[in-house]
């Protein structure tokens, strides 16, 4: 962060001065337990949580000054206290006004799946060329997203900033402070779809927020075969990248080399790209496509943008791969979990030359009333796609096996399935594991790792 004045804070969150310092502000902190010299300590208040009550604990470690809903009794000397109306859209408003202070492209990412996949891509390609800061691991949140603002530093040329959702209104509060040149929706599918009237077109209803604060003259991105993203007739610049003859980022001659990634060539108006994708699934075109449309329209030359795609590397458990012996290949992709995903990471684990395929599946969250048919769906699918042996583990996931067939497991936990799936990795097996972040796959994947 470029430090800032107290005055200045003051200014940009609208707030009164209660106790003032000349000191000069470094950065941000919302925890107190990692707050350091020189920052600005804010605190956010929950449901079970006031962060107010962390104040002096904070000031006394270091922070320079704090905000505050209310007068504290005393005030420790020397440290500034400025009174907000509220902490969190106080955040908000110093993100905002920090971010409009970089004359920048940025690019926001959303979208029901693909969105970390798809961030870390395009990052990937601009790095070739600009400083480029972006979200990091999954920060993508109402609070990830101001403080990733707020990291921004002069020598950043360019950011990639990924933005979740839960319900409505999240996308444009998350918007007003990223102010994107660029906006991109990867997709529109199921991911929280309880929490969004449970159809597809309030889920795209909550993604189109994103242009709400596209900039003028802004572009946006969008997934060209997607059926409701291509009912969308935006007052932007827009580029719809797939296999479609519609998209005018169009991808060809795609050849799959299994869990070594994919090759395609992406043509724009402007050029045609060969493309070498170093992770697995075909849908890493959609990824690329976009990044390489993005990278083009930023003045990015052939040969950075064909690099910046071949230097991605997957983030936390996102397809990846882990190589054990006698020929045993874990495909860890427990991050998260929905209908598409799912679907996506089965033909990948399909995709590989083992003599066996074990897919070891959990329960997908927020799917609301499409749940059950969701579920029995991708029982239905690892039959069709010939899975050797499925692991269906959680409550919601019986409807995977109750649907699947041949070699089919049950169980309500992970420490109850363990043992059946250690079982189940022998010599030359490639094993999907895959479920919501909630499942806590993760630990499946440390014993396997171990074994």
């Amino acid at each position: 962060m470029i430090p800032f004045s107290v005055k200045a804070l003051c200014a940009a969150v609208d707030g009164t001065l209660l106790q003032g310092s000349d000191a000069a502000i470094s950065s941000v902190s919302t925890d107190s337990r990692t707050v350091t010299k020189g920052q600005l300590f804010i605190p956010l208040v929950g449901e079970k949580f006031d962060g107010h009550a962390y104040l002096n604990a904070a000031l006394e470690k270091g922070a320079e000054g704090c905000l505050c809903m209310h007068a504290p009794d005393t005030m420790l000397p020397g440290k500034f206290y400025i009174q907000v109306a509220d902490t969190m859209l106080a955040l908000k408003a110093l993100a905002a006004w920090y971010r409009d202070t970089f004359a920048i492209p940025v690019v926001q990412v959303t979208g029901s799946a693909g969105k970390t996949t798809t961030k870390e891509m395009i990052a990937a390609v601009l790095s070739q060329h600009y400083c480029t800061l972006k979200t990091e691991a999954n920060y993508n949140n109402l609070v990830g997203t101001p403080q990733t603002l707020l990291r921004l530093e002069q020598h950043h040329r360019a950011a990639v900033i990924e933005t979740g959702l839960d319900c409505f209104g999240e996308i444009r509060y998350m918007g007003e402070m990223v102010h994107p040149t660029v906006a991109v929706i990867t997709n529109v599918g199921d991911a929280h779809i309880e929490n969004l009237g449970n159809t597809r077109q309030g889920t795209l209803r909550a993604k189109c927020e994103i242009f709400e604060n596209l900039k003028p003259n802004g572009l946006a991105v969008l997934c060209g075969d997607d059926e409701l993203l291509n009912t969308l007739d935006l007052p932007f610049t827009t580029l719809r990248c797939g296999k479609s003859e519609g998209c005018n980022v169009r991808v060809t001659d795609i050849a799959d080399r299994g869990i070594e990634g994919v090759d395609c060539t992406v043509t724009t108006e402007k050029n045609s790209y060969r493309l070498s994708i170093p992770s697995p699934g075909e849908y890493m075109i959609y990824s690329a496509s976009m990044a390489t449309a993005i990278g083009e329209h930023l003045g990015l030359s052939k040969e950075e943008i064909v690099a910046g795609v071949a230097s991605y590397l997957p983030t936390g458990s996102r397809m990846r791969r882990v190589r054990l012996s006698d020929h045993r290949i874990v495909i860890d992709d427990c991050y998260n979990a929905n209908p598409q995903a799912m679907e996506a990471a089965l033909k990948t684990l399909m995709n590989t030359d083992s003599k066996r395929h074990v897919a070891v599946l959990g329960d997908m969250g927020e799917l609301g009333t499409v749940s059950e048919s969701a579920h029995k769906r991708v029982g239905e699918l690892t039959d069709e796609l010939g899975v050797t042996a499925v692991v269906a583990i959680g409550p919601k996931s019986a409807a995977i096996a109750k649907s699947a067939k041949g070699e089919v497991y049950h169980f309500n936990t992970v420490e109850e399935a363990l043992p059946t799936v250690k079982q189940l990795l022998s010599p030359d097996t490639t094993m999907l594991v895959k479920a919501s972040h909630s499942m806590e796959f993760g630990k499946i994947v440390k014993e396997l790792e171990q074994q």
